[in-house]
Parts: C-alpha cells; sequence; structure tokens
C-alpha cells in the first residue's frame, strides 16, 4: 500500500547520507514494519532485518560484545543472516527496537561508523522499561507515523484520479460537484474500516465486513494486553479510560469527565494513564486552550482534556460490539446511515485523527462565562498556520455531522480574537461553500487542513 511517509524516508536518507538514524514511532500495526522494508527493498542495494520480537540469541549479542569491533560485528552479522553489506548503499532495520534496549544504545557508535544507513521502528519507544540503563542516542531523527489517512485510503481502493482531484478542489476552494457524493461514501466506509492496514487489505482482498471486524477486534485486544503488560502503575486507570472513550465522546461534554470513571477520581491521580495512553500512540489528546492565541502550547490547561481514539475504525469497533464482535449488519446501516445513532462522535474523532497524521497538534477552546452565558464558546479545534505571519495565525475548525446547524460559537470566538484568528473552517457533509472569512469544507477535506 502507498504510504505518505515513503517520501519522508527517501527526503531522510538524500539529506541525512548516514549522518543520522531514522526512528520511526507509531502504534502497533500501522505498518511501520511493512513500509520500511519495502523502502529498503527498493532504494538500497541489500538490507539487513533484524526483527527484535523473534531474534536469535546469537545476534542480541553482537551489540553486546563487538561495539569496539564493528568490523567483526558486521562480518559476524552479514554471515548470521547471509545478506551481503555494501558501504553506503547497505541499511540495517531493527524493527521493534524497544524489545532491546542495547541495540538502540548502539546507534551512537553505528552511525559514527558510518558504512551503513540505520532505521529503528518501535512502539512504547520511551517508556521507562524500555529506557532503562541505556543513554538515548542523540544521532536518532524521529519520525511518526499513523494510521492511514483517507487519501492513503483512497490510493488504496484504487482512486488516485479523485485522490487528485479532491486535492485540486481543496487548493481552489471550489466544489467537488458531482463526485462529492461519491466521495461521502467512500469516506463513510473509512470512517468504519477505518485505517489501519490490515483491516483495509481485508476489506480489499474479501468484501467482507466479518473478516474486518476479526482483524479490528484482535488489534483492539493487542491494545489492553499492551496496556495491562507496559502501562506499569497505571494499569486499571488506563484501561478504564481505553474503555470509556466512545462514551465520553458520545456525551459532548467540553472535557474527559474522570468522576463518570469513579465519583473521587481527580486529573493528577489519571495523569500518568493519560500520559501511557497517548505515548503508544493508541489515542490522540486534545488539549484545553484559554487564549487562541500564536503559542497555544503555552496557553493550555492540561487538565482539561479530550481523548480521541487514533483510529477512527478501531473507535467504532469499541463502540458498537456489544457482545465482543461488532454485526455486520450494523457495518451496512452505518455505511448507509441508517443506524438511529448521533455519528458526531465519529465524525469529531476522525477530523482529530486526520489533523494528527497532518502533523496538527491537537487544541480546542471552551470558554463558559459565569455571569453571562451568551459568552460562552466552544470550538472543535485550533490549528496554528504552517507558515506564520505577523498576525492573524490561529484558524478555528468546527465540526458538524448533520446538515443543519449553526455557527454561533465560531462567530463569537471570530469576533471576540478578530487579531489573532484568521480563516476559519466548518467541517460537514455537504460540498465546498465560502462564505466570508468562513470556508465551509466536506469533513473529507480535514487531512489537507
Amino acid at each position: 500500500m502507498k504510504r505518505k511517509i515513503y517520501q519522508q524516508l527517501i527526503d531522510w536518507k538524500l539529506v541525512s547520507n548516514g549522518k543520522s538514524a531514522l526512528l520511526i514511532e507509531g502504534a502497533r500495526r500501522i505498518g511501520k514494519s511493512y513500509i520500511v522494508e519495502q523502502f529498503a527493498k527498493q532504494e538500497y542495494k541489500s538490507y539487513v532485518l533484524i526483527d527484535f520480537n523473534n531474534v536469535k540469541t546469537e545476534i542480541k549479542n553482537l551489540f553486546l560484545n563487538y561495539l569496539t569491533d564493528l568490523d567483526t560485528l558486521f562480518q559476524l552479522l552479514s554471515l548470521h543472516t547471509n545478506v551481503q553489506l555494501y558501504p553506503r548503499e547497505s541499511v540495517i532495520i531493527f524493527d521493534e527496537v524497544q524489545q532491546f534496549p542495547p541495540a538502540r544504545a548502539a546507534i551512537k557508535y553505528l552511525v559514527a561508523d558510518g558504512r551503513y544507513d540505520y532505521i529503528e521502528t518501535g512502539s512504547l519507544i520511551s517508556i521507562k522499561k524500555n529506557v532503562k540503563n541505556i543513554v538515548i542516542p542523540s544521532e536518532e531523527q524521529h519520525l511518526s507515523m499513523y494510521p492511514m489517512d483517507f487519501e492513503e485510503f483512497l490510493w488504496a481502493m484504487g482512486e488516485h484520479a479523485l485522490s487528485n482531484y479532491i486535492r485540486e478542489c481543496f487548493t481552489k476552494r471550489q466544489p467537488v460537484g458531482t463526485l462529492h457524493r461519491k466521495t461521502m461514501e467512500l469516506f463513510r466506509l473509512y470512517l468504519i474500516i477505518g485505517g489501519m492496514p490490515q483491516a483495509v487489505s481485508t476489506y480489499i482482498g474479501t468484501h467482507d465486513f466479518r473478516q474486518v471486524e476479526s482483524v479490528k477486534q484482535a488489534i483492539l485486544q493487542l491494545y489492553r494486553s499492551d496496556i495491562h503488560k507496559y502501562a506499569t502503575g497505571s494499569e486499571t486507570k488506563a484501561a478504564a479510560v481505553f474503555e470509556a472513550i466512545p462514551s465520553q465522546l458520545q456525551l459532548h461534554e467540553n472535557r474527559f469527565v474522570l468522576t463518570d470513571l469513579e465519583p473521587t477520581a481527580r486529573y493528577r491521580n489519571y495523569e500518568s494513564a493519560f500520559f501511557w495512553l497517548s505515548d503508544s500512540r493508541i489515542v490522540n489528546i486534545a488539549y484545553n486552550t484559554f487564549a487562541p492565541t500564536i503559542g497555544l502550547n503555552m496557553n493550555t490547561e492540561r487538565c482539561t482534556l479530550r481523548c480521541y481514539m487514533a483510529d477512527t475504525g478501531l473507535l467504532v469497533s469499541l463502540a458498537f460490539s456489544e457482545r465482543g464482535q461488532m454485526p455486520a449488519e450494523v457495518y451496512e446501516r452505518l455505511l448507509h446511515d441508517k443506524l438511529e445513532v448521533n455519528l458526531g462522535m465519529v465524525m469529531e474523532n476522525v477530523v482529530a485523527q486526520m489533523l494528527a497524521a497532518a502533523g496538527n497538534r491537537l487544541f480546542f477552546y471552551n470558554h463558559v462565562d459565569r455571569d453571562d452565558a451568551s459568552n460562552d464558546m466552544e470550538i472543535d479545534f485550533l490549528i496554528t498556520k504552517s507558515h506564520i505571519t505577523s498576525r492573524k495565525n490561529i484558524s478555528p475548525i468546527e465540526v458538524k455531522s448533520s446538515t443543519h446547524f449553526t455557527t454561533t460559537s465560531l462567530n463569537k470566538c471570530m469576533n471576540k480574537f478578530s487579531q489573532t484568528i484568521g480563516g476559519a473552517f466548518v467541517l460537514h457533509t455537504n460540498d465546498v461553500k465560502i462564505e466570508g472569512d468562513i470556508s465551509y469544507l466536506p469533513l473529507y477535506m480535514a487531512g489537507l487542513l
């Protein structure tokens, strides 16, 4: 499957030229290993792939015993893997490097040697267990990877021309026209399947929602197991937050309500649970900002947050699988918009997912005036322009899941912060429309912002 990160891998290879290793971080099962191996096959003369989930002790010992004798290390590595290594034409891949921290620590010496390129992939990279007793190499260049966004989903479905046309319409701010309905149908399919490559591949190969659901349930179970295995000291709380995400989003509250989990819950008691879930890339966290101005991260209320699933397809399965499996009939009803349920939480989650994949940190704005309710405002997301200017660098985003809606909060926010807010966006189910400083865009264009 074609992934956008491939071009970033090429850019790293050209710019780094062996001066840094590349560490690709991301949640489990998003395709890190696959895309890196495809890159190695196509861009190098040879490659060695070391999967630290399943590697011989002899190979592990090479990094423990021969760091001061790299000639011997490379010779033995080549013999053990039966791969000929070529200076500046071979790459060595440390897959799931968090499973063997000494290999990650060795990057400092391997990069300094300069003979080969190095790519590391991993999940849960920074949890204490995986960095204990090692010095984190400064020679690492980090790259984040996410589940497939809608554009990548279109590529997988063979809709390259449609993808290019949507991007052109976004750039020109022109209506998609007769293709809007088809695109929305594909977008709804993306919502329920999600962006986990195995789920997408299963659908393309079978068109069987039951098999897709089995794949997603296996991934959810893997995440649950990771929580109980690795979220040391926060297992119970992290598991409670994870399972509560659908109900919390459905409430449309301005924050994650911890007292729904336990009456005496406080953020300080759950902070490590949220951090672990975010660090594992299982969730995307959005923080409330009290001033929608440049430097959003400086104006955040860390204890007021919203928690989204990193993949919306997994959210749908988590929300609707009452007996451990979401029925295929529910897939069909969701696909044709015939399920009697408010899908606002799903739409908001997929926007969060696509904004994060596009490189945006997630912030929202919620203001409650205790003296005058007419001053209350709630903005779903705030993003910063990619190119900072002298003023008007913040864009508010409202997500609308129905065809009938108002923009009261958005209008009040734009009026109050007219000096700092530039163009605003409303993401909805209809086609492109421009009214003043507000761009009304189809939900499927969220990843282009």
